[in-house]
């Protein structure tokens, strides 16, 4: 960690001691620091740049009301905000959408438009490819890789929809990643 780390995060728990105690003009300066960074984190999962502002002012709103919740022995204070803004996010997204458990999923054949006709091509025959590695998967396996990696749901998540431990869900991630690498790598 760097100096201007240390003192930036020392910074940041000062403001949220602050807004812990009701200073708003300490919530101001938080929010000025730190605003840009958790709106891009909001914007990256929803993808949408109105949802992620309605979104940025309920992260806002919970940091102010929970900051005196804020233990800095767990957590350096931007990676403590961070997390409260992509669970949110990740929230909202799942509330807009439901997850699909069909492989070749709409997401799955979504394309950006090339300028480079060959360039698509080459997408397509990897996404060919990525296709028929997953169906090398256990198919409740492929569902886990679908869920987690295409629609963000966390280990905890998928081990309640399937009913194992979370270790062995972070297992089973771990290994069907690794088969996909190898089955894309050959």
């Amino acid at each position: 960690m760097t100096i201007s780390t240390a003192n930036r995060d020392d910074e940041l728990a000062q403001w949220l001691q602050g807004a812990a105690q009701g200073d708003r003009q300490a919530f101001a300066a938080l929010y000025r620091a730190t605003s840009p960074k958790l709106y891009a984190t909001i914007l990256r999962i929803l993808n949408d740049r109105a949802l992620a502002a309605d979104v940025l002012q309920e992260v806002y709103v919970k940091i102010w009301r929970h900051a005196a919740t804020y233990d800095a022995a767990r957590a350096a204070p931007g990676t403590w905000m961070t997390a409260i803004a992509r669970n949110r996010a990740l929230d909202e997204a799942r509330k807009r959408k439901p997850p699909t458990l069909d492989a070749e999923s709409e997401e799955l054949h979504l394309a950006a438009p090339e300028q480079d006709p060959l360039a698509g091509r080459d997408r397509q025959e990897e996404l060919r490819r990525l296709l028929g590695c997953l169906d090398g998967l256990d198919a409740e396996k492929r569902r886990i890789v679908i869920l987690a990696y295409c629609h963000g749901l966390s280990r905890e998540d998928l081990s309640a929809r399937f009913d194992h431990p979370t270790a062995t869900i972070k297992t089973w991630l771990r290994r069907s990643l690794a088969q996909l690498r190898e089955c894309l790598g050959s």
